[in-house]
C-alpha cells in the first residue's frame, strides 16, 4: 500500500467539500462556456445567411471539432499526471511531462493539418454535404486548419494548469480567445470598412487567428508556472503513448458516433442538417456544466490518488457526481423553458418542423449526460483509461447500429437521430457508475483494493 502524503490532510476539500468543488468548477465552467458561446454566435451570424451556409457550418465544425477531440488525450493525460504528482508532493517531473506533451502535440498538429487539408473534399462528402453546402464546408475547414497547432497547445496547457488546480488562468485565456473570435467573426463574416464580407469562410479565419493569440499567451504562462525542459526520456514517451492509445481509441469511437449522427441528419436534407447543428450546439453547451464538475473531479481524484488517500478520492467522486446530476435536472428545466427563444434565435423557418421532437429528446437526456460526463472525469483522475475506452466503444457500436435502423423517409426520422444519441449517452453513464459503485472488474475504487 502506498504511503499517504500527510500534506493532503490539509486540503480544503476535506473541510469544505461543497465550497471547494464549486470554487474549482465555476472558473472551469466559465472557460468552457466561452467556446460554445462563440459557436452559438457563429451559428446565429451564419443563420442570417440561410440554411445552406448554416448546414455547411455544422459539417465543418463537426469535422474539425471531432478531429481535435481525438487529441484531447494530451490534455487529459497531462492533467492527471500533474495532479497525481502534486498529490505526491513532488513536482520535479512536471516540466518534463509538459514538454513531452507539447512535443508530441506539435508533431500531431502538423500531421493532422496535412491529412485533413488533403482530404477536405472527401471529409465534406462523407458527412453528407452536397452542392453549395459541400463547397462552403470545404472553405471553412481549410481556413480552420491554419489554427490546428495553436488549438493543441491550448488543450495541453489547460490540462497542465488544471492539474495544479489552477482553474483561473485557463479561464482568462479562454475568455481572451473567444472575445477575439467574436469580434473577428462580425468583421470577417459580414465585412466592415476595408474588410470584405467572407461569409462562412470568415468564421473559419476568425477562429484560427484567435487560437494563435491564445497559444502565445498560454506558452508564456506555462514557462512561468511550470517551465519547459529538454530532458525528455524515451520511457516517458512510451508511457504517454500507452495512455494515448486508449484515449485515442475512446475519442475516435466518440468521434465516429458524432460524425455519423451528423451525416445521417445532413442526408435527410438541409432543414434536418440545420436543425441538427442548432440542437448539437445547445446540447454541448448545456453539457459543459457537467464537464466542469468532471474536470474538478479529475484534478481532485488524481491529487488524492497520488497522495495515497483513496478514501478521500472516493468522497470526491460521490460529491461531484451528486452536483453533476443535480445540474443535469436543472438544465432539463431550463432547456424546456428556453424552447421558444431557441426557435426564434437559431432555427431557420424551414427547419422548425423537424426541430421540436428531437429537441425534446435532447433535453430529456440531460441528467444521463451529466452522469456520463462526471464519471469520465472521475475515472480519468485514477488513470482508468482502458475501462473508459471499452465503455465508449460499446456505447458507440450500439449507437451506430441504432442509427442504421432509422428509416430516413419517415416524417419523424430526424428525431430518431437524437433518440440514438440518448441511448449512446445512457450506456456510457451506466458503466461509469457501476465502475465507481460497486466497483466492477479491477476498479481502483473497489473496497479492499490496494491503494
Amino acid at each position: 500500500m502506498k504511503q499517504a502524503n500527510s500534506g493532503s490532510e490539509s486540503h480544503p476539500f476535506l473541510h469544505r467539500p461543497n465550497r471547494t468543488i464549486l470554487a474549482l468548477s465555476l472558473p472551469i465552467l466559465l472557460s468552457l462556456i466561452a467556446e460554445p458561446v462563440t459557436g452559438l454566435v457563429d451559428t446565429a451570424f451564419v443563420s442570417r445567411l440561410g440554411a445552406a451556409p448554416l448546414a455547411a457550418l455544422g459539417v465543418g465544425a463537426g469535422a474539425l471539432s471531432s478531429a481535435f477531440w481525438i487529441f484531447y488525450f494530451l490534455g487529459i493525460a497531462t492533467q492527471t499526471e500533474i495532479a497525481q504528482t502534486s498529490g505526491r508532493g513532488d513536482l520535479a517531473d512536471a516540466s518534463k511531462s509538459l514538454s513531452l506533451a507539447l512535443l508530441v502535440g506539435a508533431v500531431i498538429s502538423l500531421l493532422l493539418s496535412g491529412l485533413l487539408y488533403a482530404g477536405v473534399d472527401l471529409a465534406s462528402t462523407a458527412l453528407g454535404a452536397q452542392g453549395a453546402v459541400h463547397d462552403l464546408a470545404t472553405q471553412y475547414i481549410r481556413l480552420r486548419l491554419l489554427g490546428a497547432p495553436a488549438v493543441i497547445v491550448v488543450i495541453i496547457g489547460f490540462g497542465a494548469l488544471r492539474g495544479l488546480q489552477d482553474m483561473r488562468t485557463p479561464l482568462w485565456i479562454a475568455l481572451g480567445i473567444n472575445l477575439a473570435n467574436v469580434l473577428l467573426d462580425y468583421v470577417l463574416i459580414f465585412g466592415w470598412g476595408a474588410f470584405p464580407a467572407l461569409g462562412v469562410a470568415g468564421a473559419g479565419l476568425a477562429s484560427s487567428a484567435s487560437q494563435w493569440l491564445g497559444a502565445i499567451w498560454m506558452l508564456r504562462e506555462l514557462r512561468r508556472r511550470i517551465g519547459l525542459s529538454g530532458d525528455i526520456s524515451l520511457r516517458d514517451g512510451r508511457k504517454l503513448m500507452r495512455v494515448g492509445r486508449d484515449l485515442i481509441l475512446r475519442s475516435a469511437s466518440l468521434t465516429i458516433f458524432v460524425l455519423f449522427a451528423t451525416r445521417v441528419a445532413t442526408q435527410m436534407g438541409a432543414e434536418a442538417g440545420a436543425a441538427h447543428q442548432v440542437i448539437r450546439q445547445v446540447w454541448f453547451f448545456t453539457a459543459l456544466i457537467s464537464e466542469a464538475f468532471a474536470t474538478t473531479a479529475q484534478s481532485l481524484v488524481g491529487y488524492f490518488f497520488g497522495s495515497g488517500n483513496k478514501a478521500y478520492a472516493r468522497r470526491v467522486a460521490i460529491s461531484t457526481a451528486r452536483w453533476s446530476l443535480a445540474s443535469g435536472f436543472a438544465m432539463l428545466v431550463i432547456m424546456l423553458a428556453a424552447t421558444p427563444i431557441v426557435l426564434a434565435a437559431f432555427v431557420p423557418a424551414g427547419a422548425a418542423a423537424v426541430f421540436y421532437a428531437a429537441w425534446v429528446i435532447a433535453l430529456l437526456s440531460q441528467p444521463l449526460s451529466a452522469l456520463a460526463f462526471v464519471t469520465d472525469g472521475i475515472h480519468w483522475g485514477t488513470g482508468d483509461y482502458r475501462f473508459l475506452r471499452n465503455a465508449m466503444i460499446l456505447a458507440t457500436v450500439c449507437g451506430l447500429l441504432g442509427l442504421q435502423l432509422i428509416a430516413s423517409d419517415k416524417p419523424d426520422a430526424f428525431s430518431g437521430v437524437w433518440l440514438m444519441t440518448a441511448l449512446w449517452i445512457s450506456i456510457r453513464a451506466f458503466w461509469g457508475l457501476v465502475r465507481l459503485y460497486p466497483g466492477i472488474g479491477a476498479s481502483p475504487f473497489k473496497t479492499g483494493a490496494a491503494d
